[in-house]
């Protein structure tokens, strides 16, 4: 299925080389979550259900230098914080809710662990 429209394609403009992540991202998504939403805002690209569980974005999570060239940040909404070496930030901006960043750089990246907790992330936000 192609993810790719005139939207998405203007938001990677300035980081064309994450597109391939990001479209094997979001094909996983839709594929494991069928019912959701997909939203291209400046800054971020969503997806939610009854309510927003994952975001994409070039959040400067890192100092730039440890940021590789080719990236994209993952943000989920989980209800407790991912104690994990891939986890970039976490914050905990309301109690019982933890947003967590995660660098994305390479399709090995999207593994079943991060989808185990893109699916938690998923039904969290579900419960909301």
């Amino acid at each position: 299925m192609d993810f790719i429209n005139q939207d998405i394609l203007l938001f990677f403009n300035q980081h064309r080389t994450a597109l391939p992540l990001y479209e094997e991202f979001a094909g996983k998504v839709v594929t494991q979550f069928p019912d959701s939403k997909i939203k291209v805002q400046k800054t971020q690209i969503t997806f939610s259900n009854r309510h927003v569980y994952a975001c994409v974005s070039f959040l400067r999570v890192k100092k730039k230098a440890e940021l590789p060239d080719n990236y994209f940040v993952l943000t989920l909404g989980l209800p407790y914080p991912l104690e994990s070496g891939r986890v970039a930030v976490k914050t905990e901006p309301y109690p019982g809710r933890w947003t967590t960043h995660i660098v994305i750089s390479k399709l090995s990246d999207l593994d079943e662990e991060l989808f185990a907790w893109v699916e938690q992330a998923y039904e969290f936000s579900e419960k909301k």
